[in-house]
């Protein structure tokens, strides 16, 4: 791959952003592999969880604007929506993903960049992480559905607020907001990223699934539904291998197979 590095390692898929050069700045390129990368990395049994980072000492600078203007010239109201439109695949399988994503800022997480972290389950950010939606300041609006991810993080007024200010958000600030879980040193950012990645394979997948579901239903269901949901799922749950295994784990007084490391 031209813009990415992927591996797979015990169970954990790692997509590295690799445009240093340009704070990997999400080009056309870099679009096309991450569409191509993130359904493989889901559809892969292998794969228990997905980390998320970028090389260099950023993690995404957002849209490449460099890019833009040398389209511009030919460009129409219709051809801007055409590819915004071709990132919707990505946009999808990023927040339908089955699987736990965790994403370890380091750096820069601007524009898209930004939008993109806010489509992870847990963000890990290091003391030099800095979040904004620069959007404004190019006289464009939030994309990448950052308009469905930050007000469900920060709530209606304060998303308002940092879209329309356009003001950087510094680690300690994300952590207050919720858009962080952790300040990590970044020496040991992507090797807290592996060790939360690693814990989920000792998790039921199923469940994991399930709950990421649930939860993403969670805010635009009433609590009916979302009762009904939680007694079929469950029930799901109560059949599957994983939990047969976990009870007679605990009836055996054995460590549990899915252990959340300390941080």
């Amino acid at each position: 791959m031209q813009t990415l590095d992927y591996s797979v390692t015990d169970g954990v898929a790692t997509i590295t952003l690799n445009r240093p050069e340009a704070r990997n700045a999400l080009s056309a390129t870099m679009k096309d592999e991450l569409t191509q990368v993130v359904p493989q990395a889901a559809a892969d049994p292998a794969v228990r969880a997905l980390i998320l980072t970028g090389a260099g000492g950023a993690f995404c600078a957002g849209g490449d604007l460099r890019g833009m203007e040398e389209v511009r010239a030919q460009s129409t109201v219709q051809t801007w929506r055409a590819r915004l439109q071709a990132s919707q695949p990505l946009i999808r399988a990023l927040l339908e993903l089955e699987k736990p994503l965790i994403a370890a800022v380091d750096g820069a997480a601007a524009g898209a960049g930004f939008s993109i972290a806010l489509m992870a389950d847990f963000v890990l950010a290091s003391p030099r992480a800095r979040f904004c939606l620069s959007f404004m300041r190019v006289g464009l609006v939030p994309d990448f559905a950052a308009m469905y991810s930050l007000p469900r993080v920060v709530g209606v007024q304060r998303a308002r607020e940092l879209m329309l200010s356009a003001r950087d958000v510094r680690a300690d600030e994300a952590l207050r907001l919720g858009i962080a879980m952790e300040i990590v040193p970044v020496e040991n950012l992507l090797a807290r990223a592996q060790a939360l990645a690693r814990s989920f394979v000792g998790a039921s997948p199923l469940a994991v699934s399930l709950v990421k579901q649930q939860v993403g239903m969670a805010l635009a269901s009433d609590l009916r539904s979302l009762l009904a949901a939680e007694a079929d799922q469950q029930a799901l749950c109560f059949e599957t291998d994983a939990h047969r295994q976990a009870v007679q784990r605990f009836l055996a007084k054995q460590p549990a197979a899915f252990q959340w490391p300390d941080a």
